[in-house]
């Protein structure tokens, strides 16, 4: 019933941009906490962007700021991930992610992610 799919991913070159898309369905989109994350490779997933309350607060990892930006489409259930400036070692598998709380329980859903790879 819950559902995140993410869409947008493909190969790049270095300097380039891609446009990541999360479509979210099967609960309250605007009560959660709406955030990409990504892996590359022999290393760990790590946190590249965060967006609370359809944009009241939005954090960015240090390594993407000035170059990414997360926004929402509230009306079609939609988390988007603007990427400029691309380099190499943004490639990775990026996933889409939703946490809501409430008191001592924690609602965590994860989408299948999408490839992103910048290559020359």
């Amino acid at each position: 019933q819950v559902q995140l799919v993410e869409s947008g991913g493909g190969l790049v070159q270095p300097g380039g941009s891609l446009r990541l898309s999360c479509a979210a369905s099967g609960f309250p989109f605007s009560s959660y906490r709406m955030s990409w994350y990504r892996q590359a490779p022999g290393k760990e997933r790590e946190l590249v962007a965060t967006i609370i309350s359809t944009g009241v607060i939005i954090t960015y990892a240090d390594s993407v700021k000035g170059r990414f930006t997360i926004s929402t489409d509230n009306a079609k259930n939609v988390v988007y991930l603007q990427m400029n400036s691309l380099k190499p070692e943004d490639t990775a598998v990026y996933y889409c992610n939703a946490v809501h709380r409430v008191f001592s329980l924690t609602y965590d859903y994860w989408g299948q992610g999408t490839q992103v790879t910048v290559s020359s």
